[in-house]
């Protein structure tokens, strides 16, 4: 089923920027004029939903919606809408979100790379460890052989 998907759009822009998304999604598929039709409807249904939201004009809205084509028309289903709201004033608090993030993340490569060195040297310990036994096997082998020998 094809997908609606507007990207990170300014709230006052969302409307033009869904007429503009339908239009190459549905392009050769259907007449212009049922883009035009529905991209109406589906911008007077958002609009509602922005309005009990509480978004204002310049918050950051990114919108979702399935849609398909039967025939000439194009047909969607409200309950598919899925409206992600950024607050111009919760931009700072992102701000610090992220950076947070990123610090975790450089964190968490600092810890892979220490666990990577110590996983290298107990990979070398384990290798001295396993030519350590072979060198005992083969000096308990050869003395058994040695004692074997003498008896004969």
């Amino acid at each position: 089923m094809p997908k609606l998907l507007t990207g990170f759009v300014r709230a006052s822009g969302y409307a033009n920027k869904v007429r503009k998304v339908l239009f190459a999604a549905t392009r050769g598929k259907v007449p212009p004029e049922e883009v035009v039709r529905v991209s109406a409807e589906i911008n007077k249904y958002i609009f509602d939903k922005l309005q009990e939201l509480g978004v204002r004009k310049e918050d950051v809205v990114r919108i979702s919606l399935d849609f398909s084509i039967d025939g000439d028309k194009i047909v969607w289903d409200p309950r598919t809408l899925k409206i992600e709201v950024y607050r111009k004033e919760e931009e700072e608090k992102l701000a610090l979100a992220m950076e947070e993030v990123e610090q975790m993340e450089r964190t968490f490569e600092e810890v892979v790379k220490e666990l990577e060195n110590l996983a290298n040297k107990l990979k070398g310990v384990t290798e001295e460890i396993v030519n350590l036994v072979e060198r005992i096997k083969q000096e308990h082998t050869g003395l058994k052989l040695r004692v074997e020998e003498d008896e004969t």
